[in-house]
């Protein structure tokens, strides 16, 4: 028989695991975001990724692709396209990868993706991409799409996120956001206690937000 409780302690039991789900929420780290060329008013929303929403676009990602037929290998953008070609490679059952090591100067230092200036090529791959799948996390402004793009002409181009301005050189992507949209990665965030309301904890903006 089951443990029974009196209608308190019931009571009691809701309340705790309502504030369980209240306590942990995903926080961004870093400060809100300044954009390249000082232009802060390009972004004027955030969207926080967690990792089993990644995980679970770069499996329908993977479905996509594994739909079009089958792949000689993986070319890797660094550094964010890293985390989404090795899950799109356990599931294509693909052990060829490569990378192609991309910097964005002109960009804060260790800014974000979002932050781009010029594009320098710090490590290329031979060929022209055939048969080769070239994965990024997110295509913003198109400038490094652009730019690795003409260097690997016939791969074909995925990544799970893409924005307005960029999304004309990607082949296959799984969600478009809003160009104002700021893209918070997992690996851009780390959990945070938060008070609840009751006890003395705000409300942010940031705090629930509409991936739309």
């Amino acid at each position: 028989m089951g443990v029974k409780f009196t209608s308190s302690q019931a009571q009691s039991r809701r309340r705790r695991k309502q504030g369980v789900r209240r306590f942990w929420i995903w926080r961004a780290r870093a400060a809100p975001p300044t954009c390249a060329m000082g232009d802060s008013s390009r972004y004027s929303d955030e969207i926080v990724v967690s990792w089993a929403e990644l995980h679970r676009d770069a499996r329908y990602l993977s479905q996509l692709l594994h739909d079009m037929g089958t792949w000689q290998g993986i070319i890797a953008i660094t550094r964010g396209g890293l985390v989404p070609a090795a899950l799109v490679a356990r599931e294509l059952e693909i052990r060829l990868i490569d990378t192609i090591c991309v910097s964005s100067y002109g960009a804060a230092s260790g800014g974000p993706a979002q932050q781009q200036g010029g594009v320098q090529l710090l490590k290329g791959v031979p060929g022209d991409g055939a048969g080769f799948l070239l994965i990024d996390d997110l295509v913003d402004t198109g400038r490094t799409a652009q730019h690795v793009r003409s260097l690997l002409p016939k791969a074909h181009f995925a990544t799970l996120y893409a924005k307005p301005a960029g999304r004309p050189f990607v082949d296959t992507c799984v969600k478009e956001f809003k160009q104002n949209k700021w893209i918070y990665f997992p690996w851009d965030i780390d959990y945070q206690f938060v008070k609840p309301i009751k006890d003395g904890g705000r409300a942010r903006g940031g705090d629930v937000m509409n991936p739309s």
